[in-house]
């Protein structure tokens, strides 16, 4: 039996009682108190997957002493170094506080990408041999991709999307956190749509509806790159925030860095990756719509 004090339950819908200290469940209100910030940027937060509070059967968010380690970091990396949403979830990727694949409720998840390529493939009739013959992949790959066991690189995706008939944003609609898919001239921070783009890579989708231009703000980390040249109609403008770039425009090296632009025509085939030590974060803008 369990003695007074120590691991008796808590009741239903209420959060666990404990002594007063780091270790006790706290509600969303007593959070953002002790944080100093409102309890809709934790809301805000969460959607954008920088934290998982636990519910109560009557629905409450409970926040552990785990959760509000990571919550003290986010507010730092807010305040001090002025991150926003999207950047702050990635430095806590990096550090290890969270987990490298998770994804708020406006992000595309791997599981996500994986089941609407094949909900693609089998609205066409395709075998998986044909598809990932038309993919220039194999069918294995093919397959744990659509059971959601891999992730695709930006070129796996830009093939399969340009087989199936439908671009980038045909992949994020869909997923505007709020539920609210009225087009807005103005897009905040934790309203940007998100994509794995593969391992280290993460796109953030900046505008959406009836556009004739793709912007997004890449976010690429050491390392992270499209992994092999992939071409399309269109064009392509790049700017770079912040850390380093390698592209290539067939053969061609292009090194480039911090304040740099970069123009090119997107048939040409292009191949790129972060060659620094810390992550690279980028303005990519394709027209028409497309990888």
């Amino acid at each position: 039996m369990n003695s007074p004090g120590s691991g008796s339950k808590s009741l239903p819908g209420r959060a666990a009682k404990a002594p007063r200290g780091s270790g006790e469940a706290l509600k969303i209100g007593a959070v953002a108190r002790r944080l100093g910030i409102s309890a809709s940027m934790l809301r805000a937060w969460e959607k954008l997957g920088l934290t998982h509070p636990r519910r109560t059967d009557s629905q409450y968010r409970i926040y552990t002493r785990e959760d509000r380690r990571i919550l003290r970091r986010a507010v730092y990396l807010r305040r001090v170094l002025g991150l926003n949403g999207p950047a702050i979830l990635n430095q806590l990727r990096q550090e290890g506080l969270i987990a490298a694949g998770t994804a708020g409720t406006n992000g595309i998840s791997a599981t996500l990408v994986g089941s609407r390529f094949r909900k693609l493939r089998l609205q066409s009739g395709e075998s998986l041999s044909e598809a990932a013959a038309a993919a220039k992949i194999s069918v294995g790959f093919l397959s744990n991709l659509e059971r959601s066991q891999t992730s695709a690189s930006v070129a796996v995706m830009r093939r399969l999307a340009a087989h199936y008939g439908v671009n980038i944003v045909d992949l994020f609609n869909g997923f505007h956190p709020s539920g609210d898919e009225t087009e807005s001239p103005r897009v905040t921070p934790a309203e940007r749509r998100v994509l794995e783009g593969g391992e280290g890579v993460r796109m953030e989708l900046l505008a959406w509806g009836k556009i004739v231009m793709e912007p997004h703000l890449f976010r690429v980390a050491p390392g992270g790159g499209s992994r092999e040249s992939y071409s399309h109609e269109g064009e392509e403008f790049l700017f770079v925030i912040r850390g380093r770039l390698t592209i290539f425009l067939e053969d061609k090296e292009y090194r480039l860095k911090t304040g740099d632009s970069f123009y090119f025509e997107s048939k040409t085939p292009h191949r790129w990756f972060n060659p620094g030590k810390t992550e690279t974060s980028m303005l990519w803008i394709n027209t028409p719509p497309t990888f």
